[in-house]
């Protein structure tokens, strides 16, 4: 029976481009059912989420879906004409711009107008439980647990009563068949988060909760804190300053020696001089370079100047403590700075 819906005569189809206005799904008419033909399939929080028909569908004027309901969930959007939904306790009319939720177990009934054919975009899916994952686990998945658990709440709550496309869900059918028609890189990830987006805009519209979770949310002197001494790994072989570190972080100078102040009990320039001595004592031990050609490599001025800084913080040279890293290694022992 869909067949023969998605099937329109040429008048239906001039019928369908006389409703006014350029239609923003029309891309979707060269193959409406092409993400039927993909087994998609991917995990959502605690959930997995499988895509069983997203497709644009056009039926014509009296076009009738007789009663019937399925065991999972299925979403539908008008895009373009208008009809009627017939559910157990009602008869509600269809609109351009109106969404429904059948299902689970949702018995229904689907008419198009009598004198103008409808268009609906149909995204039917299985929607599984699947066994908690670690949710000790880093990189925010335990948001996302949050969010889809809060979305498939509501879902699982929603009326099936025709209700206004608030949020602009059916737009990411778009998205996703433009993913799949213009073999973009990264298609799977495109069509995977526009199926969610349908998921979360179409909750949206009925959620009455007025607790929501906080997003999370950091410490921002630790951050910065972790920012600067990473930039600071990153960059100590060559000039570096207290003005170039903070600017990377949008800070003054100022405020980032409190923060290491706070964090490393040191000035920007110790903490800077003892990361590149760290890394020169490695040099020192395993290369066969130069002290002159160390001391340039690890961002110090000159082979004087590092003998001076070596001795200073670590009482020898570091042609001593090369000979010393050379006489202990051969027993086993390493001596770091």
């Amino acid at each position: 029976m869909a067949k023969a819906a998605r099937e329109l005569d040429r008048g239906t189809i001039q019928a369908l481009r006389k409703q006014g206005g350029p239609f923003l799904f029309a891309p979707m008419q060269a193959e409406p059912d092409a993400l039927d033909r993909l087994d998609i399939s991917f995990r959502w929080g605690h959930y997995g989420i499988r895509i069983l028909r997203c497709h644009l569908i056009a039926f014509q004027a009296g076009h009738v879906i007789p009663y019937h309901k399925h065991h999972n969930y299925e979403f539908h959007f008008i895009p373009r004409g208008q009809g009627r939904l017939i559910l157990e306790d009602g008869s509600y009319p269809l609109h351009a711009g109106m969404f429904y939720l059948t299902g689970p177990q949702v018995l229904h009934q689907q008419e198009a107008g009598p004198r103008e054919a409808m268009y609906e975009l149909c995204l039917h899916l299985d929607i599984v439980p699947l066994e908690e994952p670690d949710t000790s686990m880093e990189w925010g998945e335990q948001w996302e647990i949050v969010e889809a658990d809060a979305c498939i709440q509501q879902l699982s709550t929603m009326e099936a009563r025709p209700v206004l496309d608030q949020y602009s869900a059916m737009n990411w059918f778009l998205t996703a068949y433009q993913a799949w028609q213009e073999g973009e890189f990264g298609a799977f990830t495109t069509i995977r988060q526009s199926i969610i987006q349908i998921l979360l805009r179409t909750a949206r519209v009925q959620h009455t909760s007025q607790h929501q979770p906080s997003l999370p949310s950091r410490d921002m002197n630790t951050y910065r804190y972790q920012l600067a001494t990473q930039y600071i790994r990153d960059n100590y072989a060559r000039p570096l300053t207290l003005s170039e570190v903070a600017e990377s972080l949008h800070i003054c100078g100022r405020q980032l020696q409190r923060i290491l102040d706070q964090y490393a009990n040191e000035t920007f320039s110790g903490y800077l001089e003892r990361y590149r001595l760290a890394q020169l004592c490695q040099a020192l031990t395993h290369s066969e370079q130069t002290i002159e050609q160390l001391a340039y490599n690890h961002g110090f001025s000159s082979g004087s100047y590092l003998h001076y800084v070596f001795k200073k913080r670590l009482g020898m040279t570091p042609a001593q403590y090369r000979q010393r890293q050379q006489q202990t290694l051969a027993n086993g022992y390493h001596d770091p700075c």
